[in-house]
């Protein structure tokens, strides 16, 4: 198992996904749990990237629940639907959101947070058992290379479940 991490900073945002991503697998390889692993990852992340916010929350009954995250205090429970984490859940989709302000209904778990993506984490069954959640401070932060490379992080850690 890999322990440390390195990416280089001065390259684009596609190729220190493309460094990240084997490092990642080594991190996880022969681990099957999956606290540990989310609690790498979000480690990884929030140190490859500098995100302000990086987390899972857990599907729980009818409740996404706060898992390993890397960050500021973040909200504990989201119901089905609500914030950007619920809707992710409730339309099965990755949701980039440009400036958390102007996104109906978003819940302020931390006022610094300016723009998010929310990607799931499906099964077999094709049914959502988690989200990744990432902040940013600054607005418009994520784009469509962050969601396909994201969605790889997701199939790694789905593959480990």
């Amino acid at each position: 198992m890999s322990e440390s991490l390195i990416v280089n900073n001065d390259i684009s945002k596609e190729e220190k996904y493309k460094q990240l991503l084997p490092q990642l697998r080594a991190l996880l390889e022969g681990e099957n749990d999956v606290v540990a692993n989310y609690a790498n990852t979000a480690a990884a992340l929030k140190q490859a990237f500098g995100f302000f916010w990086v987390g899972f929350y857990i599907v729980k009954q009818d409740q996404l629940v706060l898992g390993p995250f890397q960050g500021t205090i973040a909200c504990t429970r989201i119901n089905h639907g609500k914030g950007v984490c619920g809707t992710a859940w409730k339309e099965q989709r990755i949701v980039i959101v440009e400036d958390v302000e102007q996104f109906p209904g978003h819940i302020a778990c931390d006022a610094n947070s300016r723009s998010e993506i929310v990607v799931p984490l499906f099964d077999d069954r094709k049914e959502i058992f988690a989200i990744l959640d990432i902040d940013s401070d600054q607005l418009s932060h994520f784009d469509q290379t962050d969601a396909f490379y994201l969605q790889q992080v997701t199939q790694i850690l789905g593959n480990k479940i």
